[in-house]
């Protein structure tokens, strides 16, 4: 999993910048960023196509 393909990651341009929008607390972000976890939990594939496909 890859920050960058996930629907959370998303680009502020007031401060020119990426972040993560994924509503964590604080425990779960001090797991991720320990490294002890293989993987985020909150990712979501970014798939805009989805969107489209279901409003057909």
């Amino acid at each position: 999993m890859n920050c960058e393909e996930c629907a959370y990651y998303t680009y502020d341009e007031d401060d020119d910048c990426w972040y993560c929008t994924a509503d964590m607390d604080e425990d779960d972000y001090a797991r991720m960023m320990s490294g002890t976890r293989t993987g985020c939990s909150y990712f979501r594939g970014g798939d805009e196509y989805a969107i489209v496909k279901h409003q057909m």
